[in-house]
């Protein structure tokens, strides 16, 4: 029985390899009393089984750069620990065997470049001279990642722990934690079967167990496991030990060298959970029993690849449990409303790729209080409660694990664990040949099929089937009017007499302004970077409504949330249930909105940028004269009980001035024309208003939460800045794509799509320069982008490509 300390400041729950990572990255940082606790031995949960394939590129930068993270770890773990870890650096081969694939390798080689990666594509015969056992026939070509490799997963760990102990690190073995205590919304104890143990900081690493462990502390982890098999054979004559790991995406399949053998496994469309209650207790090290039946398919798949696997001895089929989350992207931060409880689970099978970076991004986080590079792709609090259910969690998992090697389609969309969040048109809307895509539980229309049309979406790299659909809602905005139900977005009510202050504090934007006016304004941290985009009406002196996008809506109430002072007689309250919103948009918006009300809706009295509360057909109506789309329109919060009766008003009021139902993707559409930033891609905690081109919307008077950052950042020049890009109407963008100034890579495209008014190909991205980046410097250059590795021609835009001096949006 180990001998517990009776206190110790940071506590990790789990020793695989996250918590290892985690905790040699601490001690290295100089965080002191770090103590880990594992309830078995370490890497006896999922670790000891894994795979080892260590990858780099993904389709975010961040993600990828903290996965070089990794390889940079692992290429020094050895020398620095004096313990072999089976790190290889012998790259990574990717396969395509049809157009479409071959189209993504060639997309992937482009955001390679973009993100720093060396990727090289190669014919057949050249994929064949590097992985000779291979069968070729059916390949079109290949991509290599020559900094990809492997390593042994218990051989890393150990060298990790060794690392984190050798720095101070205390590591108990066979100390299994049954309790979390909470005080003031921070945990200060963890109970464990051997006593207590007082604590400032949990850290919860706990693999597969990780969502029990989460609950004792009421933190919702969203993951299951789910089962994994792979096989290891006896040596094969002719496999060379530099084999580099090679991915089938087409046949689902992944093969890696081991002791002049393979490793081989894959990813069928039908796996097998683990348990249907959660994460059962086991011993240590435990396997689940081959399941030869359920593997017979990709046992084909794979000797179909490498035919000298039908004649090779087979040592182990390996079945065991990986934990999986719904979206495919691992966990990773501070749990939302629980300061204190950091996360690191859920890694969907590439957490040895991922774990080094993940450790050493984590314990930045626990130390600096931020993390150390944007990693919303992996943030915890881009879950909302639609995952608390574990059923509905289970049933996305597994449809993503299934599709873990299916072509990456732009907007491609989930079909599982829907319709779960519908708003009080989605009956009328589905009637009306709305296809609906889904976001935080969300359903929300991406656009109209009229009859006779397919009303579902057929994606493509290129132009696909809901094309020319988005085309017919963006220029009835343009146009005429369209109306989209955006009752999604994340809404919430600032209330007390401290509002105004708290508020005016955290936002960069002037909110000290009188009722009825709007501001749209960003949220900044203490280095400046944008942690929330929104728009915020003052409603009354004591009242603020504040609208985010709907991915933002957890991560946004928690970060004004943390920021309001005790004390304060400041209350935040989340009312997106409550109310539905109607964003009725275009030059006609004002003549269809004034034939339901006697209120003046004259440039005058309802200018752009103001906000009344106004009787519509009997509905009462929040309406904000502001828009996304960049023409003239009203953004009508309504009770949600009058919501279809003020959407049929509606219709039938703009029957005759040519109203049209739109949805998202024409939203995209027309934001990208106006140079509208998107938080997540424009805009986040990596970027500055500086950068992004909104220095325009701070205040100057007074401070405000990141405004010491941002008069730094004033005295040198900018390193990077947004900026927009058109091309040819034949070019597809997609984001990612190389930005080249003067044939020289100098960024990538954050957002890509096609402008319908002007009929061009368009996005934006950042322009990076270390020296600085000016106006002129911008202006002088030729610029061309990088797409599926062709070189194209583009034009710079520095301002919207449509109505710059939005003439139209204040008409």
């Amino acid at each position: 029985m180990p001998e517990i300390p009776a206190a110790a400041r940071i506590v990790i729950i789990g020793g695989g390899i996250v918590g290892c990572a985690t905790a040699y990255h601490l001690a290295r940082a100089g965080a002191g009393d770090v103590l880990l606790l594992e309830r078995h031995r370490l890497t006896s949960g999922s670790t000891f089984h894994a795979a080892g394939l260590v990858g780099q590129l993904r389709s975010s930068a961040a993600i990828t750069r903290l996965l070089g993270h990794s390889v940079a770890l692992y290429r020094r773990l050895e020398a620095e620990t004096g313990l072999a870890t089976g790190w290889k650096m012998n790259g990574g081969l990717r396969l395509a065997c049809n157009q479409e694939r071959w189209s993504e390798l060639r997309r992937q080689a482009t955001t390679a470049r973009s993100f720093g990666l060396e990727m090289h594509l190669l014919t057949p015969a050249e994929a064949k001279r590097l992985w000779p056992l291979m069968e070729t026939a059916d390949l079109v070509g290949a991509a290599f990642l020559p900094t990809d490799g492997q390593v042994n997963p218990s051989d890393v760990t150990a060298a990790l722990a060794r690392g984190a102990r050798t720095a101070g690190v205390r590591i108990l073995e066979d100390c299994e934690v049954t309790g979390i205590e909470i005080a003031g919304r921070r945990p200060v104890a963890v109970r464990t079967r051997e006593g207590r143990i007082g604590c400032e900081i949990v850290v919860d690493c706990a693999g597969r167990w990780a969502r029990e462990v989460g609950a004792m502390a009421d933190i919702t982890v969203p993951l299951v496991a789910l089962r994994h098999q792979y096989l290891i054979t006896e040596p094969i004559p002719g496999t060379p030990r530099d084999l580099p790991t090679l991915r089938d995406p087409d046949r689902l399949t992944y093969y890696k060298e081991e002791v002049g053998g393979l490793v081989a496994g894959g990813y069928e469309p039908d796996p097998q959970d683990w348990s249907n209650d959660g994460a059962p207790d086991g011993e240590a090290f435990r396997l689940l029993e081959p399941d030869w039946d359920h593997f017979q398919p990709m046992m084909e798949n794979l000797i179909a690849r490498v035919p000298a696997l039908a004649n090779a001895g087979i040592r182990q089929l390996l079945n065991g449990p990986e934990s999986f989350t719904p979206d495919g992207n691992f966990i990773l931060g501070e749990a939302p409303g629980l300061a204190g409880f950091f996360v690191a689970a859920g890694f969907n099978a590439f957490g040895i790729a991922a774990g080094g970076g993940a450790g050493e991004a984590l314990a930045a986080w626990i130390l600096d209080g931020a993390p150390p590079f944007d990693l919303w792709p992996a943030d915890i609090r881009r879950f909302g409660r639609n995952q608390a259910d574990l059923a509905s969690v289970r049933t996305r998992t597994r449809e993503m694990y299934g599709r873990h090697y299916a072509i990456a389609f732009p907007q491609a969309e989930f079909a599982s664990a829907r319709p779960l969040r519908r708003s009080a048109l989605y009956a009328t809307l589905a009637a009306r040949g709305a296809v609906f895509g889904e976001k935080l539980g969300w359903e929300r229309p991406n656009w109209f099929a009229r009859p006779g049309e397919e009303a579902h979406d057929v994606p493509s790299f290129a132009r696909p089937n809901w094309f020319a659909a988005v085309g017919r809602e963006h220029r009835a905005a343009r146009e005429r009017a369209a109306l989209f139900d955006q009752s999604s977005f994340a809404k919430f009510l600032m209330i007390g007499r401290d509002a105004e202050e708290v508020l005016d504090f955290l936002a960069a934007g002037d909110l000290r302004s009188p009722p009825g006016r709007i501001t749209y304004t960003q949220l900044l941290d203490e280095k400046g970077g944008i942690q929330c985009d929104l728009t915020a009406t003052r409603l009354a002196p004591d009242r603020y409504l504040l609208v985010t996008g709907t991915a933002s809506a957890t991560r946004d109430f928690d970060w004004i949330a943390r920021h309001i002072p005790a004390g304060s007689n400041a209350h935040l309250v989340d009312v997106t249930s409550a109310y539905a919103t109607l964003a009725l948009m275009g030059p006609r918006a004002r003549d269809i909105l004034a034939r339901l009300t006697r209120a003046d809706l004259a440039n005058a009295a309802f200018p752009f940028g103001t906000a009344r509360e106004i009787p519509v057909a009997g509905a009462p109506v929040i309406a904000l004269r502001i828009t996304y789309v960049g023409e003239l329109g009203y953004e009508l919060h309504v009770p949600t009980e009058f919501a279809l009766t003020l959407y049929e008003a509606l219709l039938e009021a703009g029957a005759t001035l040519g109203l049209q139902d739109a949805g998202y993707r024409a939203i995209e559409t027309l934001r990208l024309e106006k140079f509208y930033r998107a938080w997540g891609a424009e805009v986040g905690p990596d970027t500055t208003p500086l950068e992004a081109g909104l220095a325009w919307a701070l205040k100057r008077d007074r401070p405000f939460l990141g405004a010491e950052a941002l008069a730094t950042a004033r005295t040198a020049p900018l390193g990077k800045f947004l900026c927009g890009f058109t091309a040819d109407p034949s070019v597809t963008l997609l984001g990612r794509e190389t930005i080249l100034r003067d044939g020289n890579p100098v960024g990538w495209l954050t957002s890509g799509g096609f402008g319908h008014t002007i009929d061009r190909a368009i996005g934006y991205g950042y322009v990076r320069r270390p020296e600085g980046v000016s106006r002129a410097w911008l202006e002088a250059g030729h610029y061309s982008l990088e797409v599926e590795r062709a070189i194209v021609p583009c034009r710079l835009h520095l301002s919207p490509p449509v109505d710059p001096r939005n003439e139209k949006v204040k008409a």
